[in-house]
This record gives structure tokens, C-alpha cells and sequence, in this order.
């Protein structure tokens, strides 16, 4: 399949409510003079959200876009999303395209309030609607049933920040200690890799009497051997025995036992109140995180005016990635999409946003 990348694309929500900025895959987008490229990095340096700033960038690591990224806000307040796909573009363009809707119509069910209960009913809804999909899809596209994504969510309301996730993107918020100039580096996210151990004892007692529930294979744990992520959108052939068979590949049909689901798609949820301290938010996928330490990307955030901090980390991030490949900045920063991966891992999501307690 020959996909032009799609990012960027921006548009005004319907009716007043507000506004969205995003970061799509898929086809060439808008000239908004807010969105700029380079190589194969795209990026938005600021804009405006609700009650304060953000800039978004993204790194296009495979010959497909597989990944997405939003930003909302309205009277609802603010919601930001990003979706980390695997094994497709699918299953994060459908996230990107249908759970803010199933969020504001949820809210919308509780005269605008937003919960916990809103947010991870949401994230169902969004699932459901997504392995419907993917079974009306069967006879013609069975691929599917193996292409998931991680969701990273972030919603303020209220002064109120709710943070949801499936999967090991990442969440870290910079906060003021006091009047010292300092910030601190905060983690709001739990993730879900079977690299953590905590992750591997979940699964272990969610699936006693699988002693191959995760594999170590070339020093990484895996979850059936196959998928680093514990909780994940899609992903339906570990979910759905109808879904774990011929015609799809034989490398995703798991051997018995078979305990569906063997992933989940409930994310963990934290509420956290800001304070006026809080200065600004990362959200990352897992492959920023993989070169920077939390208090590297927060040191570069404070570092720099706010104007490009999400290009400025994933630039960052991508020279880190250079040094442990013995390869020099201008050759990764020229690398063709089709050598598909850029490190280790694909350094595609990043945004950040500020001015959150004002």
C-alpha cells in the first residue's frame, strides 16, 4: 500500500464548541501556517488550547503512519489523546475518530461533568465499536484483528486533570518546587509492558493456569511471545477466540490455552487536581521515553521557551538514538521512511501543554 503522509491536519469542531488540532496519518494535509516539517519530523510549535499553550510534534518512523495524536478543547474543557498504533494505521485512526466523540457524548449524559466512570466508558465504547469493525471486516481484511494501538488520554476539567492510559506511552508532569526555580519531574501514568514486572505479576494471576502467559525472547518479555503491551484498542485476535485463527497470520495464532481475553482494554485511571505550581504536561508514546529519562525532558522544557518544546524533545530524543546506533544526527535526521524504523524504537508522539491552573 503507497500512503502519502498525512500529517497535520487541523479544523475547526463543528458548531462552536471548540477547537481541534491533529496530527493524522494517511494523505497530504493543510498549508495552516502553524504546522512545519522537517525530514521526517512534523510538528506544530505552539498553538492554543482552553487556558493556555501547546505544541505537538511527531516523527513518521515507518513507512506508514501508524500513529495519531489530538487536542480538543471546548466548554467541556480540554482533552488530549495519543494514540500509539501497531501492526497498522487502523485501529489509531479509528481511536483519533471516535473516542472524544464517545467522551463528549458520555459527558454529555451528565450535563457536561467528566469522571473517571465518563472517561473508561469511553475507552469500551471506543473497543466495542472497534472490534464490530473488525468482524464486519473479516472475509475481506482479517489483518485487522492484529492491528492495536496503545491510548494515552489526558482530560482537564474543572481543574481537575484526569490522566487514562493503556498500554506504556507516557504521561510526566513538570511542577514547580516552591520558589527554588526548580521543577520536579512527575509521572501520572501507569503502563502496561510486560518489561515491568509488576505488569508480568498481573498477568500471571489474571492467567494462573498459563505458564507461557509472557515469553523472555532476545531479552524482552512479551505477552504470549508475541506483544510487549498488557492493555491496548484493538488487538482482538488476544481478545476473541473467533478472532485467533486462520486466515490471519500464523505468527498471531496463540496456541491453547486460550483464556480470552488474554489483553485488556480497561485503562488505568488517575485524577489529579492542579495546582498552581503545575507548569506543564509531556505526553509522549514509549519511544521518547526510551532516550530521554523524565527528568531529561522536563530539564528541556524549562530550559526553552515554550514556542517548539515538543519538536525540541523529540530532536532530543532522535540525537540520543544517533549516539547508540554509532550514527551522526544528519544521517538519521535524512533516513528514508522506508528504512521503516528510526532507533530502536519509533519515536512518533509528543505533546506538550502549559499554563495548566491558570
Amino acid at each position: 500500500m503507497n500512503f502519502l503522509p498525512r500529517c497535520l491536519s487541523y479544523s475547526e469542531c463543528s458548531g462552536g464548541a471548540g477547537r481541534s488540532e491533529n496530527f493524522r496519518g494517511g494523505s497530504e494535509s493543510s498549508s495552516n501556517g502553524g504546522f512545519g516539517k522537517d525530514g521526517l519530523l512534523w510538528f506544530h510549535d505552539i498553538g492554543n488550547y482552553g487556558s493556555g499553550e501547546f505544541s505537538m510534534a511527531i516523527v513518521q518512523a515507518n513507512q506508514v503512519l501508524e500513529d495519531q495524536s489530538q487536542i480538543e478543547s471546548g466548554p467541556f474543557g480540554t482533552f488530549v489523546g495519543v494514540y500509539d498504533g501497531h501492526g497498522g494505521p487502523e485501529t489509531a485512526r479509528y481511536v483519533c475518530d471516535h473516542l472524544f466523540r464517545h467522551f463528549q457524548a458520555i459527558s454529555a449524559e451528565g450535563n457536561g461533568a467528566v469522571t473517571e466512570e465518563t472517561i473508561q466508558r469511553a475507552f469500551l465504547e471506543t473497543e466495542r465499536g472497534f472490534t464490530s469493525l473488525v468482524s464486519e471486516n473479516w472475509n475481506s481484511r482479517p489483518q485487522m484483528a492484529t492491528v492495536g494501538s496503545c491510548c494515552l488520554v489526558g482530560a482537564i476539567y474543572q481543574q481537575t486533570l484526569f490522566v487514562a492510559n493503556l498500554g506504556d506511552s507516557r504521561v510526566v508532569l513538570g511542577k514547580k518546587v516552591g520558589n527554588t526555580g526548580e521543577i520536579a519531574a512527575i509521572q501520572l501514568s501507569t503502563e502496561h509492558n510486560a518489561n515491568i514486572e509488576s505488569v508480568r505479576w498481573e498477568l500471571k494471576d489474571l492467567n494462573p493456569n498459563d505458564p507461557q502467559i509472557f515469553v523472555l525472547r532476545h531479552g524482552v518479555w512479551r505477552v504470549k511471545g508475541i506483544i510487549q503491551v498488557s492493555r491496548s484498542i484493538g488487538d482482538v485476535y488476544l481478545k476473541h477466540t473467533k478472532f485467533c485463527r486462520e486466515p490471519i497470520n500464523g505468527k498471531f495464532r496463540v496456541p491453547p490455552p486460550l483464556n480470552m481475553p488474554i489483553l485488556l482494554a480497561t485503562p488505568s485511571i488517575l485524577k489529579h487536581p492542579l495546582h498552581p505550581n503545575d507548569s506543564f504536561l509531556i505526553f509522549a508514546s514509549d519511544g521518547l521515553w526510551e532516550h530521554l529519562s523524565n527528568e531529561k525532558a522536563v530539564e528541556i522544557v524549562k530550559s526553552h521557551p515554550r514556542k517548539g518544546s515538543a519538536k525540541r524533545l523529540v530532536k532530543a530524543a532522535l540525537h540520543e538514538a544517533a549516539k547508540k546506533r554509532e550514527m551522526r544526527y544528519s544521517d538519521l535526521r535524512n533516513i528514508d521512511k522506508k528504512a521503516y524504523t528510526i532507533g530502536s524504537k519509533n519515536l512518533e508522539n509528543v505533546g506538550v501543554i502549559s499554563s495548566l491552573a491558570s
